[in-house]
């Protein structure tokens, strides 16, 4: 116990109890007894935590996610009350829709003033309800030692997401008798359901009489950590396996039954065999329109079996014959003691010819082309052999994202952070300076579109104060390249508003710093990529891409799956 302390250091010593050590934040009005606090816990002999000043409070939640996202520990962001609050909330929304514990601490005003619309008051706890696990108002410094306790149990447990913390000013001069609390039970919050044994059963029952059985794997998997149940699960009764764009560091790449990534802009083989499978097991993932195409048709002629920690997500979208109910990490395990060993050889190999076709038409033409100006895919291809399945990728939003998921390789764990659900532009850069914080010894290599890396633009300052290694690769099309995509294809070519003029990038990365090179012929690009590599700190590679790049393939919106397209045919 420490006594007659104010609640800003409570807050540390809270902090402190729930083993965080890097902190992003931004300081203002409301939050400042905190950041006064903070200060005698980030220096000298009793350094305590590692605080990273961003450049907005966007950026500070996104930090935080790419460290929760590669260290599997909670991310931690502190900012003030009114914009400084408000500014986090895509970054909230992000998390809750991509499952990661991140815990937002903003300042309030004084409990005197709530509800008289003092400066810079809002109601957060309203705002964020909608968006996050939890979210509370801490009023009174007393309650401090709880409410971050639990917050952190919230965030961390089960199905992890964002928790947001709204601390009035008055709790944080309060003071106060410090005791850390351990928050380990929260009454009607069941965050790790009981395993059912007869719906385990049931499942291995279909999984023992399948011919053409097929899973499907998401970042429940690796959030679980049962990367290594998964393997065991699928090896025995030899199941070939699609990844979701979240899930696709849980399998390794070069693993013998990855069959791909699934969705819009997946794998051909594996998109078209949902449709022919006779056991779909899906395993951590929520099943996305961006997976399933159209419900109408979607797998109809299969059993579905799920495995969720979330009760929520049963039978939100596609019906399950059977559901299992747990943590991965104790379901998979069950039902592979229930499984036969099986060879489904001959159904593997009727991916191949599917396999050969994407090939052909879209894979060789886009990391080895022989002509023309540089593509987003050779440039992704060219990086990942760099980089020898080593590094860490971080995508922004957009073609950058889809050709960068398609062919970066995966075979280390938690070697992915991109925006999935919520598909938030200006994500990237600041996701990766988290990564570089938490997961110090890998490489992060940050994949950027002109447009993503212009809504983030400011990070730069927190890349060059921090000297983040981050290896950001902007692939400069001059265009909103995912929209202009769509309005090449469904919309008659009427490119509205989606044609960038963009700065000198070369000016921009010397004003702050950082060491910078640009590609226009391929020839350089193996050179420049080394370079990059090689050198300390961060480094901002500029690639020259074809405006009309493509990605493909792609399953029309609307469609079934089993209706993706291997080139592009125009709405006319």
């Amino acid at each position: 116990m420490k006594q007659n302390i104010t609640g800003s250091e409570a807050l540390m010593l809270a902090l402190q109890a729930e083993g965080v050590k890097t902190i992003f934040g931004y300081p203002g009005g409301t939050i400042m007894p905190v950041y006064d606090a903070l200060y005698d816990y980030t220096r000298g002999d009793n350094k305590v935590f590692n605080h990273i000043l961003v450049r907005h409070e966007q950026g500070a939640t996104h930090a935080a996610e790419g460290f929760a996202r590669v260290s599997g520990e909670v991310g931690v962001a502190i900012v003030t009350s009114g914009p400084g609050a408000t500014n986090t909330l895509t970054g909230v929304a992000d998390a809750m829709i991509d499952s990661t514990p991140i815990v937002v601490i903003a300042g309030q005003v004084p409990v005197s003033a709530l509800g008289t619309d003092a400066f810079q008051e809002v109601d957060l706890v309203g705002l964020a309800q909608p968006i996050s696990k939890w979210s509370y108002q801490i009023r009174r410094a007393e309650d401090i030692a709880g409410a971050v306790s639990r917050a952190f149990y919230i965030a961390r447990s089960g199905r992890p997401g964002p928790v947001v913390l709204d601390f009035t000013k008055n709790a944080q001069t309060e003071r106060v008798d410090f005791k850390a609390e351990k928050v380990d039970f929260v009454r009607s919050y069941v965050p790790y359901p009981k395993l059912d044994a007869a719906s385990v059963r049931a499942a291995a029952d279909l999984i023992n009489s399948a011919q053409r059985p097929l899973a499907l794997v998401g970042q429940g998997v690796e959030l679980g950590g049962a990367q290594d149940e998964l393997m065991a699960f699928l090896e025995k009764a030899d199941i070939p396996a699609g990844r979701t764009m979240l899930g696709l560091s849980a399998l390794p790449s070069t693993h013998p039954l990855n069959v791909g990534m699934l969705g819009m802009h997946g794998n051909y083989a594996v998109n078209l065999k949902e449709q022919e499978c006779d056991v779909l097991i899906a395993i951590g993932m929520r099943f996305s329109d961006r997976v399933t195409g159209s419900l109408k048709t979607y797998a109809k002629q299969a059993k579905v079996i799920h495995l969720d920690i979330d009760r929520s997500e049963i039978n939100k979208n596609v019906k399950a014959d059977v559901a299992v109910v747990a943590d991965c990490k104790e379901s998979l395990p069950a039902l592979t003691a229930l499984i036969n060993k099986a060879d489904h050889s001959a159904w593997r190999e009727s991916f191949k010819p599917l396999d050969e076709k994407e090939r052909i038409m879209v894979i060789e033409p886009a990391i080895h082309p022989s002509e023309g100006p540089l593509l987003m895919g050779e440039v992704v291809n060219a990086v990942a052999e760099a980089t020898q399945g080593d590094a860490v990728l971080v995508t922004d939003v957009g073609q950058n994202q889809l050709f960068a998921t398609r062919y970066f390789r995966y075979p280390k764990r938690r070697s992915l952070c991109t925006s999935g659900g919520l598909g938030t532009m200006g994500y990237g850069m600041p996701a990766a300076i988290g990564a570089t914080f938490g997961a110090p010894d890998r490489t992060v290599c940050c994949f950027m579109g002109d447009g993503g890396f212009q809504m983030c633009i400011e990070e730069l300052g927190t890349i060059m104060e921090q000297q983040a290694p981050v290896k950001m690769i902007l692939m400069n099309n001059n265009y909103l390249g995912n929209v202009r995509q769509w309005q090449d294809m469904f919309w008659q070519r009427r490119k509205s508003f989606t044609r960038m003029m963009n700065p000198c990038y070369e000016l921009i990365a010397k004003g702050y710093g950082i060491s910078y090179d640009i590609v226009t012929d391929r020839i350089d690009l193996p050179a420049a990529i080394e370079r990059m590599l090689v050198t300390k700190g961060p480094y901002l590679l500029e690639c020259a891409i074809l405006e009309d790049d493509d990605v493909l393939p792609m399953t029309p919106p609307g469609k079934s799956i089993d209706e993706m397209q291997l080139e592009i045919k125009n709405d006319k």
